[in-house]
Formats: C-alpha cells, sequence, structure tokens
C-alpha cells in the first residue's frame, strides 16, 4: 500500500514521500529563536502562537522551495519588518499565501502554511489588552487584569518580533 503522503502520478514522485522541508525549517528556525529569547515557556500557548507566526513569517518570505543560503542580516532585517507593531501581517501573509496557491504550489509545504494561519486566525484567546492603554501615555502601564479576547496571532506575533531582537 502506498502512503498517502506522496506526490506525482499514481500516488508516487520518484517513489519518495512529499516531505515539507521548507516549512519544517522555518519551524525549525521559529523554534530556535524562540528557545533562545526565553520569554515564555516552550509548550505553552504563547509558545505556539509565536512559534507558529515567526514560522509563517520566515517561510512566506523565502522562496516556495525555503531558503537559499545561510542566515544572513538581511533575511532577519525583512523577518523584523513584516512581524513590526505598525505592520499589516494578516493581509501581508493572505496575499503571500495566494500567490503560492496561483503559482500551483499545492505541495505539503503551503497546506503546512496555511493550517498554521488557520489556527493563528480562527484560535481566540484571552490576554491582556496592549491596545487598550488609556490615552497617548506610553508610560502608562499595561495593566494585566484587564484582559480581552483576540486572535491568537495577536499573542503570538509580537512574541516573535521581541525573539527576532534578543536572538
Amino acid at each position: 500500500m502506498l502512503p498517502e503522503s506522496t506526490n506525482g502520478a499514481g500516488g508516487t514522485s520518484g517513489g519518495g514521500l512529499a516531505v515539507p522541508m521548507a516549512w519544517l525549517c522555518a519551524e525549525y528556525l521559529a523554534d530556535e529563536v524562540l528557545r533562545a529569547a526565553a520569554l515564555v515557556a516552550p509548550g505553552s500557548l504563547e509558545y505556539r502562537a509565536g512559534l507558529q507566526a515567526l514560522a509563517l513569517t520566515v517561510h512566506l518570505s523565502e522562496g516556495p522551495d525555503g531558503p537559499a543560503g545561510g542566515r544572513a542580516a538581511g533575511r532577519i532585517d525583512a523577518w523584523l519588518r513584516h512581524t513590526a507593531y505598525d505592520r499589516p501581517w494578516p493581509p501581508w501573509v493572505e496575499e503571500r499565501l495566494a500567490a503560492r496557491r496561483a503559482s500551483g504550489g499545492d505541495g505539503p509545504d503551503l497546506a503546512l502554511a496555511e493550517s498554521a494561519w488557520r489556527r493563528l486566525r480562527d484560535t481566540w484567546v484571552r490576554a491582556a489588552d496592549l491596545e487598550g492603554r488609556a490615552g497617548d501615555d506610553q508610560e502608562c502601564p499595561v495593566d494585566e487584569d484587564e484582559q480581552i479576547w483576540l486572535p491568537a496571532w495577536k499573542l503570538g506575533l509580537p512574541l516573535a518580533h521581541l525573539s527576532l531582537h534578543l536572538r
């Protein structure tokens, strides 16, 4: 019996399994950055949201086949720009995923990236309201007792950005 996760006609592509190497590399890199920053406990909800947000950013910043070369400072700067607070990250993710689908990229990497995006978008978590500060006073501390429901990407994206800064 042939495994279901193969490519090509008849269920195989040269007899090999379809391994999502580009996604796995992006997820590994995200895990490495988050663990090095040590901002939240691995395995926590915050960690998982940060991992998926950073893996999506890394994966969608690269070509469809994954990173070409080592960790250059320019790539990290691009990831920092994409995860910055003032950037429209969800539309960027949607556009990049749509572009990959349109170019015929229906492999396992795209499937895992789309699954991660659905989880980040559709999972709602209760967390401190970081945007609800009183007035424009940046010195005003965040009241952590005042919590709101927000999509998981809003929790994971700032964690990913800060972790990149601390790496």
